[in-house]
Protein backbone atom coordinates (compact mmCIF):
# COMPACT_ATOMS: atom_id res chain seq x y z
CA UNK A 1 0.00 0.00 0.00
CA UNK A 2 1.67 3.11 -1.01
CA UNK A 3 1.94 5.61 1.84
CA UNK A 4 0.39 9.06 1.84
CA UNK A 5 2.81 11.79 0.78
CA UNK A 6 1.41 15.30 1.97
CA UNK A 7 2.24 19.01 0.55
CA UNK A 8 1.58 22.45 0.92
CA UNK A 9 -0.71 24.06 -1.66
CA UNK A 10 -1.50 27.10 -0.69
CA UNK A 11 0.02 29.35 2.12
CA UNK A 12 -0.46 33.23 2.94
CA UNK A 13 0.11 35.39 5.68
CA UNK A 14 -2.89 36.85 7.31
CA UNK A 15 -1.75 38.71 10.38
CA UNK A 16 0.92 40.15 12.73
CA UNK A 17 0.03 40.30 16.50
CA UNK A 18 1.94 41.50 20.06
CA UNK A 19 -1.93 41.16 22.06
CA UNK A 20 -4.81 38.58 21.93
CA UNK A 21 -7.51 41.40 19.81
CA UNK A 22 -4.78 41.09 17.22
CA UNK A 23 -4.86 37.27 16.41
CA UNK A 24 -7.10 36.02 13.67
CA UNK A 25 -10.38 36.36 13.55
CA UNK A 26 -11.09 32.58 11.84
CA UNK A 27 -10.35 30.05 14.15
CA UNK A 28 -7.60 27.17 12.84
CA UNK A 29 -5.32 24.62 14.30
CA UNK A 30 -2.01 25.87 15.15
CA UNK A 31 1.46 24.84 14.63
CA UNK A 32 3.71 27.20 16.22
CA UNK A 33 7.58 27.14 15.30
CA UNK A 34 10.08 29.13 18.27
CA UNK A 35 13.76 29.49 18.77
CA UNK A 36 16.45 31.30 19.32
CA UNK A 37 17.91 33.99 17.00
CA UNK A 38 19.09 33.16 13.45
CA UNK A 39 17.98 29.58 13.83
CA UNK A 40 16.61 29.92 10.73
CA UNK A 41 13.36 30.01 11.34
CA UNK A 42 11.98 31.88 8.44
CA UNK A 43 13.93 29.53 6.32
CA UNK A 44 12.18 26.55 7.20
CA UNK A 45 8.73 28.30 7.09
CA UNK A 46 10.05 29.42 3.03
CA UNK A 47 10.88 25.73 2.49
CA UNK A 48 8.35 24.01 4.48
CA UNK A 49 5.59 26.09 2.67
CA UNK A 50 7.79 25.88 -0.57
CA UNK A 51 7.77 29.69 -0.89
CA UNK A 52 10.65 31.72 -1.02
CA UNK A 53 9.58 35.31 1.08
CA UNK A 54 6.53 33.86 2.61
CA UNK A 55 8.54 34.88 5.83
CA UNK A 56 11.23 37.98 5.64
CA UNK A 57 14.61 35.94 6.43
CA UNK A 58 17.14 38.16 7.35
CA UNK A 59 20.96 37.96 8.32
CA UNK A 60 19.96 40.00 10.83
CA UNK A 61 19.14 38.26 14.16
CA UNK A 62 16.06 39.71 15.79
CA UNK A 63 13.82 40.56 12.72
CA UNK A 64 10.56 38.65 13.16
CA UNK A 65 9.18 41.11 16.14
CA UNK A 66 5.71 40.11 16.10
CA UNK A 67 3.19 37.31 16.11
CA UNK A 68 3.05 36.24 12.56
CA UNK A 69 0.54 34.10 11.60
CA UNK A 70 -0.23 32.08 8.37
CA UNK A 71 -3.24 30.18 7.09
CA UNK A 72 -1.76 26.88 4.93
CA UNK A 73 -3.26 24.26 3.37
CA UNK A 74 -2.40 20.41 3.62
CA UNK A 75 -2.76 17.49 1.35
CA UNK A 76 -2.21 14.41 0.56
CA UNK A 77 -1.23 12.13 -2.65
CA UNK A 78 -4.44 9.88 -2.24
CA UNK A 79 -6.76 13.15 -2.52
CA UNK A 80 -8.07 12.66 0.96
CA UNK A 81 -9.91 15.67 2.56
CA UNK A 82 -7.59 19.03 2.63
CA UNK A 83 -6.43 20.24 5.69
CA UNK A 84 -6.19 23.91 6.69
CA UNK A 85 -4.40 25.57 9.93
CA UNK A 86 -2.34 28.21 11.24
CA UNK A 87 1.70 27.74 10.97
CA UNK A 88 2.62 30.50 13.97
CA UNK A 89 5.86 31.84 13.83
CA UNK A 90 6.96 33.17 16.91
CA UNK A 91 9.73 35.75 17.83
CA UNK A 92 13.40 34.39 18.20
CA UNK A 93 14.30 33.91 21.96
CA UNK A 94 17.75 34.50 23.35
CA UNK A 95 19.41 37.68 21.39
CA UNK A 96 21.12 39.39 23.57
CA UNK A 97 22.18 43.11 21.09
CA UNK A 98 18.01 43.48 21.93
CA UNK A 99 17.52 45.48 24.75
CA UNK A 100 16.02 44.53 27.64
CA UNK A 101 13.24 45.96 28.00
CA UNK A 102 12.42 45.22 24.06
CA UNK A 103 13.41 41.02 25.10
CA UNK A 104 11.14 41.81 28.34
CA UNK A 105 7.97 42.72 26.12
CA UNK A 106 8.54 40.05 23.50
CA UNK A 107 8.85 37.75 26.51
CA UNK A 108 5.44 38.59 27.72
CA UNK A 109 3.54 38.64 24.52
CA UNK A 110 4.58 35.04 23.59
CA UNK A 111 4.05 33.92 27.18
CA UNK A 112 0.44 35.42 26.82
CA UNK A 113 0.14 33.48 23.67
CA UNK A 114 1.05 30.27 24.60
CA UNK A 115 -1.13 30.45 27.68
CA UNK A 116 -4.14 32.01 26.19
CA UNK A 117 -4.67 30.20 22.71
CA UNK A 118 -6.91 27.00 22.42
CA UNK A 119 -5.83 26.49 19.36
CA UNK A 120 -2.32 25.14 19.34
CA UNK A 121 -1.92 21.76 18.62
CA UNK A 122 2.34 21.43 18.96
CA UNK A 123 5.26 23.58 19.41
CA UNK A 124 8.31 23.19 16.94
CA UNK A 125 11.34 24.41 18.74
CA UNK A 126 14.05 25.14 16.41
CA UNK A 127 17.56 24.34 17.75
CA UNK A 128 21.10 24.67 15.70
CA UNK A 129 22.30 20.62 14.86
CA UNK A 130 26.00 22.26 14.62
CA UNK A 131 25.89 23.55 18.75
CA UNK A 132 24.44 22.44 21.78
CA UNK A 133 21.56 23.48 23.14
CA UNK A 134 22.39 27.32 24.52
CA UNK A 135 20.65 28.01 28.51
CA UNK A 136 18.17 29.77 26.41
CA UNK A 137 17.09 26.63 24.79
CA UNK A 138 17.06 24.62 27.78
CA UNK A 139 14.91 27.21 29.53
CA UNK A 140 12.26 27.12 26.62
CA UNK A 141 11.91 23.39 26.70
CA UNK A 142 11.22 23.14 30.26
CA UNK A 143 9.08 25.85 30.37
CA UNK A 144 7.02 24.14 27.30
CA UNK A 145 6.87 20.85 29.38
CA UNK A 146 5.50 22.24 32.67
CA UNK A 147 2.88 24.05 30.70
CA UNK A 148 2.24 20.45 29.23
CA UNK A 149 2.65 21.85 25.79
CA UNK A 150 3.72 19.37 22.88
CA UNK A 151 6.75 19.57 21.39
CA UNK A 152 8.90 18.47 18.48
CA UNK A 153 12.39 19.52 18.55
CA UNK A 154 13.53 20.48 14.91
CA UNK A 155 17.63 20.77 14.39
CA UNK A 156 17.99 23.11 11.96
CA UNK A 157 20.79 22.95 8.95
CA UNK A 158 21.93 19.41 8.87
CA UNK A 159 23.19 20.18 5.54
CA UNK A 160 26.35 21.43 7.11
CA UNK A 161 27.31 18.14 8.77
CA UNK A 162 28.44 15.09 8.14
CA UNK A 163 26.52 11.99 9.36
CA UNK A 164 29.04 11.34 11.63
CA UNK A 165 29.13 14.96 13.49
CA UNK A 166 24.96 14.83 12.62
CA UNK A 167 24.89 11.40 15.41
CA UNK A 168 27.21 12.83 17.54
CA UNK A 169 25.48 16.48 17.63
CA UNK A 170 22.48 14.70 18.12
CA UNK A 171 23.50 12.61 20.69
CA UNK A 172 24.62 15.53 22.49
CA UNK A 173 21.54 17.46 22.06
CA UNK A 174 19.40 15.08 23.87
CA UNK A 175 21.87 14.88 26.53
CA UNK A 176 21.56 18.17 26.73
CA UNK A 177 17.80 18.19 27.03
CA UNK A 178 17.82 15.48 29.52
CA UNK A 179 15.35 13.60 28.01
CA UNK A 180 15.73 10.15 26.39
CA UNK A 181 12.29 9.94 24.66
CA UNK A 182 12.37 13.23 23.40
CA UNK A 183 11.43 12.88 19.34
CA UNK A 184 14.28 15.51 17.08
CA UNK A 185 14.41 15.49 13.68
CA UNK A 186 17.28 17.09 11.63
CA UNK A 187 16.16 19.55 9.13
CA UNK A 188 17.67 21.41 6.24
CA UNK A 189 15.90 24.35 4.55
CA UNK A 190 18.53 24.12 1.82
CA UNK A 191 17.76 20.26 0.79
CA UNK A 192 14.90 19.73 1.90
CA UNK A 193 15.50 17.38 4.49
CA UNK A 194 12.82 16.59 6.81
CA UNK A 195 10.14 18.55 5.22
CA UNK A 196 7.66 15.57 4.04
CA UNK A 197 8.72 14.22 7.99
CA UNK A 198 7.57 17.39 9.61
CA UNK A 199 4.48 17.52 7.11
CA UNK A 200 3.88 13.81 8.70
CA UNK A 201 3.65 14.87 12.29
CA UNK A 202 1.64 18.28 11.21
CA UNK A 203 -0.90 16.06 9.00
CA UNK A 204 -0.95 13.59 11.86
CA UNK A 205 -1.87 15.98 14.84
CA UNK A 206 -4.84 17.51 12.46
CA UNK A 207 -6.29 13.95 11.94
CA UNK A 208 -6.00 13.41 15.54
CA UNK A 209 -8.56 16.21 15.45
CA UNK A 210 -11.57 14.71 13.11
CA UNK A 211 -11.63 11.41 15.57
Amino acid sequence: MENKIYRITKSEYVASAVKPAQYPEEKLPEIVFIGRSNVGKSSLINSLTNRKNLAHTSQTPGKTQTINFYRVTLKSTDHSPLFTFHLVDLPGYGYAKVSKDSRRVWAKFIEEYLLTSREIKFVCQLVDLRHPPMDSDLKMLQWLVQKNLPVLIVATKSDKLSKTERAKNLAVIKKSFGIEELPILPYSSKTGEGSSELLDVIAESLLKLEK
